[in-house]
C-alpha cells in the first residue's frame, strides 16, 4: 500500500524567558525531529514577539513556522513532543490544503523574476543616465 504524504504547517511559541539561546536550542531540538521524520519545506523564525494575550504570566514569545511534508501520523506525534515540553508555549500543527513544496517553488520563481526586472531596469537607468552625461558633455 501506498503512503500518503501531505503537507503541514506547524507553529511554535516558545517561552523565552531563560534568553533567547535556550528558545533557540528548542527550535533546534524540533527541527531535528521533524527532520528526522519528515521533509522540511521551509522553517520562518519569526523571532521574539509581543503575544496578543499573557500566556502563563508571559507577554513575549519567540515565534517559529515549520512547513513539512510528511505521513499523518507524525503530526500528532509531534503535537504530543510539543505539549510535553515545558519550554513550548503554544503549539498548532494544521495539514495544508496545498503542496508546500510546489508553493514554494512558485515564491521563489516569482521573488527571481522580480529580481530580474529590477535589475533590468536598474540597467536601463544607468545607460540612460550615461547617454546624458555623454550629451551634456558635447
Amino acid at each position: 500500500m501506498e503512503k500518503i504524504i501531505s503537507s503541514y504547517e506547524c507553529m511554535f511559541i516558545i517561552n523565552c524567558a531563560s534568553g533567547d539561546d535556550a528558545a533557540k536550542a528548542t527550535v533546534e531540538k524540533f527541527t531535528s525531529t521533524i527532520t528526522a521524520n519528515a521533509e522540511i519545506v521551509e522553517v520562518a523564525e519569526w523571532g521574539r514577539r509581543r503575544l496578543a494575550y499573557p500566556i502563563d504570566d508571559m507577554n513575549e514569545g519567540y515565534y517559529i513556522v515549520v512547513t513539512f511534508k510528511s505521513e499523518g501520523a507524525f503530526p500528532a506525534e509531534l503535537q504530543r513532543l510539543a505539549n510535553i515540553d515545558e519550554t513550548v508555549m503554544r503549539c498548532m500543527v494544521i495539514k495544508l490544503d496545498y503542496d508546500a513544496a510546489e508553493a514554494a517553488a512558485k515564491k521563489a520563481a516569482a521573488a527571481e523574476a522580480a529580481a530580474a526586472a529590477v535589475a533590468q531596469a536598474v540597467e536601463a537607468e544607468a545607460a540612460e543616465a550615461e547617454a546624458v552625461v555623454e550629451a551634456d558633455a558635447e
